[in-house]
């Protein structure tokens, strides 16, 4: 079955608001079996959306609309779903009922325009809202579903998972399942021709590739008539996955960010860490402070932005500033051993770079980073050259400083055992 997106609302298309329902109900509908070939964005305007509605009913098998239920009278979304599918609107007392309990809950009273909510196409399913005001709407014609959700996301997800998921599951056949793989360390190009035998063969799973900053995610996905089903044609296709790129592949959980990899590393060795940081200005340090539990591994973070903060704080020696400049190998390893000697810590991570977009050379351009890890007094250093403003730049070195801990972190225990061996 085909399902078709369609967002209402003029400040989606002024982008005061981030349409982030699309991608939401994209990815659910995907799950759930459904066929998505359209999605669109229109204003608060009856004339564009009846027509962008009736386009919809011509074409596709289910139509979800987000957006424009308000109590307002640029809210018309409902008014034009109920003229398209040729319906009455109708007071719906249960809706109406809801509506007062909602204020009275909150010691208001009702406006007159919030009882437009409670009006409904007649013969509709209506879904209750426990979020807010406006019930969601389903309207069964001869050839389409049409539904109708509340815009805020605070309404409409929650809506969706208790209300429409159940109804959809009922209309679809079979479900499609995807797990993502995410690699970091090689680029989309290097990993795509690496798994191209398997692109080129692919039927049920399929597989595709994403280029994130730093990263490279894999997403397989398979179609059967359950869940369980769809697990069993994903499985050997990860593990043919993993044995390809082993320790490259950080996760196979969708909700593991790289930063989180990296902490769940750390906590699972029992070692702390430190950082010093000069073009990403605190952006290392603020990712992985993102991870909950982050706090019982790290230990300080250091932005080092002049020279002087890099000789007052870090040590780094004058002459070495002089002679081979702040952006440079030198500069980074004796950034990270004067964090070794104020931290004491067992992992240490410096940062020197180009964000841009002033302070180049000939010599050394926009986008030139030295990276240093230390890991229990093993020091790497490694140069990196990376293309766009400064803002990418400098997330850019902060994913390459991440991968870099990763991998310095794996070869170091990996060395180990292979020493006990």
């Amino acid at each position: 079955m085909t399902v078709e997106l369609i967002c209402v609302g003029t400040e989606l298309l002024l982008g005061n608001i981030v349409n982030t329902n699309a991608a939401y109900l994209a990815e659910k509908c995907a799950g759930l079996g459904l066929t998505c070939y359209f999605q669109s964005v229109v204003g608060d305007n009856e004339e564009r959306l009846t027509m962008v509605l009736n386009t919809a009913m011509e074409r596709s098998d289910i139509i979800i609309l987000s957006g424009g239920l308000g109590p307002t009278e640029d809210d018309l979304t409902k008014e034009v779903a109920a003229k398209v599918c040729g319906k009455k609107l109708v007071m719906d007392e249960h809706s109406k009922k809801r509506i007062e309990k909602f204020f009275a809950q909150r010691g208001k009273e009702p406006t007159e325009n919030n009882w437009k909510q409670a009006k409904v196409p007649k013969g509709a399913i209506v879904l209750d809202n426990d979020n807010g005001t406006a019930p969601g709407i389903i309207v069964e014609t001869k050839n389409a579903k049409v539904i109708l959700l509340p815009g805020p996301p605070n309404e409409l997800i929650p809506m969706f998972e208790e209300s429409v998921t159940p109804y959809l599951q009922k209309l679809t056949k079979e479900v499609i399942v995807s797990q993502t793989v995410k690699i970091c360390g090689a680029g989309e190009s290097e990993v795509e021709t690496r798994v191209i035998d398997l692109i080129d063969k692919q039927t049920n799973p399929t597989i595709a590739t994403y280029a994130k900053t730093g990263e490279v995610h894999i997403r397989v996905t398979a179609s059967a008539e359950n869940e369980k089903d769809a697990n069993k044609l994903i499985k050997p296709m990860v593990k043919e996955l993993k044995s390809r790129f082993g320790n490259e592949i950080y996760t196979t959980d969708v909700n593991t960010t790289l930063e989180k990899a990296v902490v769940d590393l750390l906590i699972a060795n029992n070692l702390t860490f430190t950082c010093a940081e000069s073009c990403t200005g605190g952006m290392l340090a603020a990712r992985l402070i993102n991870v909950p539990g982050v706090s019982d591994v790290i230990k300080s973070g250091y932005v080092t932005y002049s020279n002087k903060a890099k000789r007052k704080i870090l040590g780094v020696k004058k002459t070495t500033l002089q002679k081979y400049g702040a952006v440079s190998p030198q500069t980074a390893e004796e950034m990270v051993k004067g964090l070794k000697l104020i931290a004491k810590s067992d992992v240490a991570v410096s940062i020197t770079g180009i964000a841009g977009p002033d302070g180049a050379t000939e010599e050394k351009p926009v986008g030139l980073v030295y990276i240093a890890c230390m890991v229990k007094g093993n020091i790497t250093v490694k140069e990196y050259h990376f293309q766009g403003n400064r803002a990418k730049n400098r997330e850019a070195a902060t994913s390459a400083a991440l991968i870099l801990m990763r991998t310095c972190i794996l070869e170091y225990f990996s060395k180990m055992t292979f020493g006990k061996k």
